[in-house]
């Protein structure tokens, strides 16, 4: 097993930020490698297009609001990974002005190792470095 983990602190409130990605289906919104989220199954899968129009199947498997945090896994993708499963957690900071994102996930790499949590670190870069500009970092 491979596991790829990244954190990100921000200057707003929690709540603020689980708003923007708190939803399963709100990829769309917030990362730049995701043109599309089709939902499907009642919510709990989700069809990503990318803007060269391939597509990833994602499948909930946890969602709290009140933890702000949700875990998914893959099931289908062109990604160097199997038995990939990936938890979006934001946590508070002690007086609630700021907030950290921890993105992390375990899965097999097929092929190289290296390879494919860069990979997936690529994927959480993307979309972490677009949320620091639309919160102005």
């Amino acid at each position: 097993m491979a596991d790829v983990n990244t954190s990100q602190h921000f200057p707003v409130p929690a709540a603020q930020l689980w708003m923007m990605i708190g939803g399963f289906q709100a990829l769309p919104d917030w990362h730049p490698m995701i043109a599309k989220s089709e939902s499907k199954d009642g919510g709990k899968i989700r069809i990503l297009t990318l803007p060269d129009g391939s597509n990833i199947s994602e499948k909930l498997i946890h969602h709290s609001d009140s933890d702000r945090s949700y875990t998914y896994a893959i099931e289908k993708a062109n990604l160097p990974v199997t038995d990939y499963e990936a938890t979006i957690r934001v946590v508070a900071d002690d007086g609630g002005a700021g907030c950290t994102v921890h993105w992390s996930s375990n899965f097999e790499p097929v092929g190289e190792e290296s390879a494919a949590t860069a990979a997936i670190r690529g994927v959480y870069e993307a979309g972490i470095e677009n949320l620091k500009k639309m919160f102005g970092q």
